[in-house]
C-alpha cells in the first residue's frame, strides 16, 4: 500500500448496483470528497483479467491481430482473458496462450506487474505474466480471437504503440513496462 496524503482521502458511504450481468456490473457509489460534498459516482466493475506477455529468445513478442468493434479498429493485442472463478491468474494466462494461439507456455511465468487501467471510474484488476518459452502444440481452439497470430520484434512495438496499432491498456502497459525495465538496467529481464 502506498502512502496517503492525510485529509485528502475520499469517504465511501455506500454502493448500490444499477446493472449486473456476466460481463459487467455498474454501480453508483455514494462518495464524499475532502471538501464535504456528497454525491453518487458511477463505477464500472469488470472481471479480473490475466495477460500473457510472451517474449522468445529472439526478443519477439507473441501478438494477436484482431478487430475490436467497440472502437471500430484493427490492431495488435497480447494474449489474455478473464480469470475464472477459483482459477489463479497465471493459470488463466497460460490457458489463454494455448486457446488463442496454439502455443503452450513452458515453465513458470514471472509476475511482471498488476494494474488498474482506469482507476477513476473502472475496477478492472489486470495481472501480467511474462513467459520466455512456448511450444507449438496445435491450432488455436478459439478461432474468433485473432485474424492472425504474429511474432513481432520487441524493438518494433514502441513504434506500433505510437502509431495507435496496439489496442488497449492490457497490451500497451505490459509492453511499455517491459521495454522501460530493459532500458533501466534490466529490472524486468531474466
Amino acid at each position: 500500500m502506498t502512502e496517503s496524503a492525510e485529509g485528502l482521502e475520499w469517504t465511501v458511504r455506500g454502493e448500490r448496483t444499477v446493472y449486473d450481468n456476466q460481463w459487467v456490473r455498474l454501480a453508483l457509489v455514494d462518495v464524499e470528497p475532502p471538501d464535504g460534498r456528497r454525491f453518487e459516482h458511477h463505477v464500472v466493475n469488470l472481471h479480473r483479467v490475466a495477460i500473457a506477455l510472451v517474449v522468445d529468445e529472439e526478443e519477439r513478442v507473441l501478438t494477436l491481430w484482431r478487430y475490436r468493434f467497440a472502437v471500430d479498429q484493427w490492431g495488435y493485442e497480447l494474449v489474455g482473458g478473464l480469470v475464472e472463478e477459483g482459477e489463479e491468474a497465471a493459470r488463466t494466462a497460460a490457458r489463454e496462450i494455448e486457446e488463442e494461439t496454439g502455443y503452450r507456455a513452458v515453465g513458470e511465468p514471472e509476475h511482471l506487474l498488476s494494474f488498474q487501467p482506469l482507476p477513476g471510474m473502472v475496477r478492472a484488476q489486470t495481472d501480467v505474466f511474462l513467459w520466455r518459452q512456448v511450444e507449438k502444440v496445435g491450432d488455436p481452439t478459439d478461432a474468433e480471437e485473432a485474424a492472425r497470430i504474429e511474432w513481432i520484434p520487441i524493438k518494433r512495438m514502441l513504434e506500433l504503440v505510437k502509431r495507435g496499432e496496439v489496442l488497449g491498456a492490457g497490451a500497451i502497459v505490459p509492453l511499455l513496462y517491459y521495454l522501460a525495465s530493459r532500458d533501466l538496467g534490466g529490472a524486468g529481464k531474466d
